[in-house]
């Protein structure tokens, strides 16, 4: 495939881990196996424990352009002869200073878009545990009145700010960009609507999912299915518990395995009391490996959740695991399963239409998800897309 791009990876850590960051891991892996050289350049909100007074008062104004962050990554591109900038968080200690160090040495900075930020401050288009575009559709205002990000007015409009300057610097039409599905891709391009001037270039705009490894959990010998169900994900409305254990009232001693915690915890379980829901056990937080051996014994995988969702990495070990997903028919969730193939939808927020989608579940058990695995979410084809990116950039 020619020439192996130098790449400069680029991360704002968030104080808890999450599926962007394992994203960032695999993906480094994957380009150093096939021979590039990569460095990181990494930030963590930890770091914001120890700030000073004056630091954090500052804050507001580092978070639009971090001179730190610009100087670093300068200096970064410089020593290792950098071939491509490619950035997968900026918040809010890395900044968009970024993308101008990268600028500054005439590179050309990829962007992976895990979420919505860059149309929906709360970067998950939801509010009031509603979908919400409003601050497409009426103005970043929006998030201003109704405290989007983290119920804070302040915070919200920090984050209002870094939008606006930078879409008024036109420092986002400058970039290139991975959204993980065709879903994310079409909402990414809704900031053209209206506009004289486009804050995109559709032409920068690329389509690559994440992937993931095939476990040796997966291997044959642990690969026979048990009459059990499972979810994994946080114990909170937005993931659709609620519909999910409604659901599950049809089903009062099937085997249903709940992988996580969450602000629901305790509704969680004084609703499997009251219902006798005896084939329901929480396991709380559980180790990866303990998740993934859980998901190749079960017959399917259910996310029930209520939003777009960027693109669950749940749903990609389920279909490497050879594990068919019972989704919800929205966003993300919805368009990653194949009807009949990979899974079934139901509809979103609705009992009765899970409980018809379990009931087929439990007619049928020639699923295929390891295609779907093979050709859209294994390491080999993504490294393609990934290479056909960084040409195609350059």
């Amino acid at each position: 495939m020619g020439r192996k791009e130098r790449v400069l990876l680029v991360h704002n850590y968030y104080r808890i881990p999450g599926g962007e960051d394992t994203a960032l891991e695999n993906e480094k892996q994957l380009l150093e196996e096939q021979g590039h050289f990569v460095c990181l350049y990494t930030r963590s909100n930890r770091e914001m424990d120890s700030f000073s007074v004056r630091q954090k008062l500052l804050l507001p104004l580092t978070s639009l352009f971090s001179l730190r962050t610009y100087r670093e990554v300068k200096k970064l591109i410089r020593a290792n002869r950098i071939d491509i900038v490619h950035v997968h968080n900026t918040l809010p200690l890395v900044s968009p200073s970024v993308y101008y160090a990268a600028f500054a040495c005439g590179k050309p900075v990829v962007q992976t878009l895990h979420n919505f930020r860059l149309l929906c401050p709360a970067a998950v288009f939801m509010r009031d545990g509603k979908v919400c575009e409003d601050c497409v559709n009426k103005g970043l205002k929006c998030a201003v009145r109704y405290r989007c990000y983290r119920n804070s007015r302040v915070q919200s409009l920090m984050s209002v700010a870094i939008l606006t300057f930078h879409r008024f610097l036109g420092t986002y039409r400058r970039l290139f960009y991975i959204c993980l599905t065709d879903f994310n891709r079409e909402k990414l391009l809704l900031l053209n609507r209206g506009g004289k001037k486009k804050r995109i270039v559709p032409e920068k705009v690329f389509v690559k999912p994440n992937f993931v490894k095939q476990s040796s959990l997966f291997s044959a010998k642990n690969a026979g299915k048990r009459d059990q169900y499972l979810y994994v994900g946080r114990l909170e409305k937005l993931k659709g518990i609620h519909v999910l254990l409604e659901a599950w009232r049809a089903f009062p001693e099937k085997k249903l395995f709940l992988c996580g915690n969450g602000p629901e915890e305790e509704w969680v379980r004084s609703y499997i009391d009251v219902n006798y829901l005896t084939g329901v056990e929480m396991l709380g937080m559980r180790p990866h490996e303990e998740v993934l051996r859980l998901m190749a014994e079960s017959r399917a995988l259910i996310l029930p959740t209520l939003c777009y969702e960027g693109q669950p990495m749940v749903i990609l070990e389920s279909y490497a695991a050879g594990t068919p997903v019972v989704a919800s028919d929205i966003g993300n969730a919805g368009d990653m399963v194949e009807p009949g193939v990979t899974g079934v939808r139901f509809t979103c927020k609705d009992a009765a239409s899970l409980r018809e989608a379990v009931a087929q579940m439990e007619e049928r058990t020639d699923w295929d998800t390891k295609t779907a695995y093979r050709e859209r979410y294994g390491p080999e084809r993504n490294y393609e897309l990934l290479k056909r990116i960084y040409e195609s950039v350059q």
